[in-house]
């Protein structure tokens, strides 16, 4: 059985940290680093091997397609709905450019439905687990964002998901340009009950 450095892998997932696009210094990530986070997203463990994680990579001129899409659609839908915000809808032209690479993160439901829905959903939330510390890794900051258009019906299409599948939301990546801030967590016996006898 191989073993791994146990507290190199703590230190990774201890040091994981939501960094916003606010934060990125504007260098362009590269490739090979893309692809290992995917590569290793596709590890997740996943019931019955459904795989249903689906992403979608945005970079360079992507990036304005992405971000006239999300503001369009915003508009459109909020629009309709009566509950438009001019504020948001101009964040959503500006933030993804910001970044260096914008990963949509879906989830394709199996076509039998073997398994319930929230199963599917937490693979995908594994996989984007994997692309957080392969980022961190690396020294990259990424953010998952479920804003915007995120859980719009009719943003599905453009993702190449159907009825049954959801969005899940968008993953900024960028390098930071300064120090990152201390985690915080509350301490895990609060969170922890033990059954021993």
């Amino acid at each position: 059985m191989q073993v791994f450095n146990s507290s190199e892998i703590s230190k990774l997932i201890r040091n994981r940290r939501s960094v916003f696009p606010a934060q990125y210094s504007g260098e362009v990530i590269k490739k090979e680093v893309i692809d290992e986070m995917l590569e290793n997203a596709n590890w997740a463990p996943t019931h019955k091997l459904t795989e249903p994680w689906r992403f979608t990579i945005f970079s360079g001129d992507g990036l304005k397609r992405l971000a006239n899409l999300m503001s369009g659609l915003y508009k459109k839908v909020a629009t309709e709905k009566g509950n438009f915000d001019r504020k948001k809808y101009e964040q959503l032209k500006i933030k993804p450019l910001q970044s260096s690479h914008i990963i949509a993160i879906g989830m394709k439901r199996d076509k039998l439905e073997r398994l319930p829905e929230i199963e599917e959903i937490e693979a995908v939330a594994c996989a984007v687990q994997n692309m957080y510390l392969t980022a961190t890794a690396h020294g990259i900051g990424c953010y998952w964002g479920t804003g915007g258009i995120t859980y719009f019906e009719e943003a599905k299409s453009y993702f190449d998901l159907e009825a049954k599948d959801k969005l899940l939301g968008f993953m900024f990546l960028g390098v930071p340009k300064g120090k990152l801030h201390n985690g915080r967590r509350k301490p895990i016996r609060e969170k922890v009950n033990w059954i021993e006898k």
